[in-house]
């Protein structure tokens, strides 16, 4: 008999037939290990957003990374896993959701087994991509699955509530893990981690994972890469200024390929019978307007987050395990803000208002960052971090809900997996932005490689144009959202609706 205090699965009744599904049924009976399954597997997505981070002081030094050259470590996941996973959602449609969830384990658990091994750092670069292409099939399959298990209601209900619980806790998992593997053994573990997790979840997931009826229809192949190689030649050629100047034929190469593909993308998704991404989408204003707001502001977090990293372990000499924990404040400060934005501010403020108060919160916390010096105490960095988290998480709440703003049942998963979009490609954009910037500001020496004071002048360069972005995303607010009435957060879908949005999972990259 289930524990009472998880939800019963509600279609693991099937007839079996075969052997292997007969010895199968008492595991696919136990909604413990079906839960286990799933929710492992998003911790383990989410957690690679985070893993590195602490790390990276240690993976430029291993394997010879440049300052600009160790971005990609963070970009090679984030662009391969944001813009494939729309493509990925649509494969679980097409080949099934098991079928797909296994298959993006499968390649996960082997990048990761990959980069582990890394000697180059090209090495380590594939791996990271190659996880994003893992990561963008099972994420959404993941908790497609768990939606079809159990039925509407209180199972499911208490269901998800599990399975957000594992994805806001993935990032500050990420940080202390990461931390603690990288002083305890070495950087390496941030990657072998994930093997025996990815192992485990693998043959369990055979076991207990059912799968779902194939749709017919076709794979837009076309959008999904002139869309992830276009956008991942553009911030190519962004890196590639800061280093070989913008008139170097690498980065107008890089520029003109991705501005050509990009359009190439646009014309396809205009044409094509199913588009990953329905254009019609983008005619919304509000609902266009969130997502480039949200894009920005995530564009001067996340390079927050890298060069802040670096700055407490080269400036101030952490250990890579407290500096982990450093960072705990945050990912804190984005559930608690957003639990109170969900709860309570939507209800009593305008849509506006919320996204606004949030997002200056945000900008509040990058001013606070241009008072950092090399001997600056912890204190002001708590300050930094709380207002960045909070900013973030009251902002997104509602940034969120306008992004999903009139759509209808057919456009919901695309709609949903468009936020992930950019927010992934605002992240990787952003960080392509700051890194040519530093180098720029620091004549391109690494952090700690010379005098303290040219770096901190780097990272208040830095967090001036992060500062930027955020101004750029109140701007676009205030002169795009128009002021709303009070927004409650709970929305009642039709069933086909649920279903969809279901399908897309909002992964928070920082």
């Amino acid at each position: 008999m289930p524990s009472p205090s998880l939800p019963r699965p509600g279609v693991f009744q099937s007839p079996v037939h075969s052997a292997a599904e007969r010895a199968a049924r008492p595991w696919r009976e136990r909604p413990a290990t079906f839960l286990a399954v799933v929710l492992t597997a998003q911790l383990m997505v989410v957690l690679d957003t985070t893993i590195v981070n602490v790390a990276l002081p240690h993976i430029e030094r291993g394997l010879h990374f440049s300052a600009s050259g160790l971005s990609w470590v963070l970009n090679a996941y984030i662009l391969t896993f944001g813009g494939l996973l729309l493509l990925g959602a649509r494969a679980g449609d097409l080949l099934g959701r098991r079928r797909a969830f296994l298959a993006g384990i499968a390649a996960f658990t082997a990048s990761s087994l990959f980069g582990g091994l890394a000697a180059t750092s090209w090495m380590l670069l594939a791996a990271r991509a190659i996880q994003g292409v893992g990561a963008a099939l099972a994420a959404p399959s993941a908790l497609s699955l768990l939606t079809t298990a159990f039925p509407e209601g209180a199972a499911r209900d208490r269901a998800i509530g599990l399975y957000t619980t594992v994805s806001a806790a993935g990032g500050a998992t990420g940080l202390v893990t990461g931390g603690l593997l990288t002083e305890l053994v070495s950087w390496r573990w941030v990657m072998f981690v994930n093997v025996p997790i990815g192992v485990a979840i693998w043959f369990l997931g055979r076991m207990v994972l059912v799968e779902t009826p194939q749709r017919q229809g076709r794979f837009d192949l076309t959008g999904a890469m002139t869309s992830t190689v276009g956008m991942t030649a553009i911030v190519f050629g962004l890196i590639e200024s800061g280093a070989a100047g913008w008139t170097d034929r690498r980065t107008l190469g890089a520029f003109a390929a991705g501005v050509v593909l990009l359009a190439l993308f646009v014309r396809t998704e205009g044409r094509v019978e199913e588009p990953i991404l329905p254009l019609r989408l983008l005619s919304h204003r509000a609902r266009t307007t969130a997502n480039a707001a949200r894009g920005l502001v995530y564009a001067g977090m996340y390079g927050t987050f890298f060069f802040l990293s670096q700055f407490l372990q080269d400036l101030q000499h952490y250990s890579p395990l407290r500096a982990g924990a450093a960072f705990l404040p945050m990912p804190a400060a984005v559930f608690l803000s957003s639990q109170l934005a969900g709860r309570v501010l939507v209800q009593r403020l305008a849509q506006k208002t919320v996204m606004l108060s949030g997002i200056s919160l945000a900008a509040l916390s990058l001013i606070a960052a241009n008072r950092l010096q090399a001997g600056s105490s912890y204190s002001l960095i708590l300050v930094i971090l709380v207002l960045l988290g909070t900013g973030s998480g009251v902002s997104f709440v509602s940034l969120t809900s306008a992004s999903l703003a009139d759509i209808q049942p057919h456009d919901a998963g695309a709609a949903s997996g468009l936020i992930n979009v950019t927010q992934q490609i605002g992240a990787a954009i952003g960080l392509a932005v700051l890194v040519t910037v530093f180098g720029s500001a620091t004549h391109h020496a690494q952090i700690g490689a010379q005098a303290a004071t040219v770096v901190v002048h780097g990272l208040h360069v830095v967090f001036g144009v992060g500062l930027l972005f955020t101004l750029a995303a109140m701007i676009t607010v205030a002169a795009w959202i128009p002021g709303t009435a009070p927004t409650t957060p709970v929305i009642d879908l039709d069933i086909e609706t649920e279903s969809a949005l279901a399908e897309m999972p909002v992964v928070d990259v920082a």
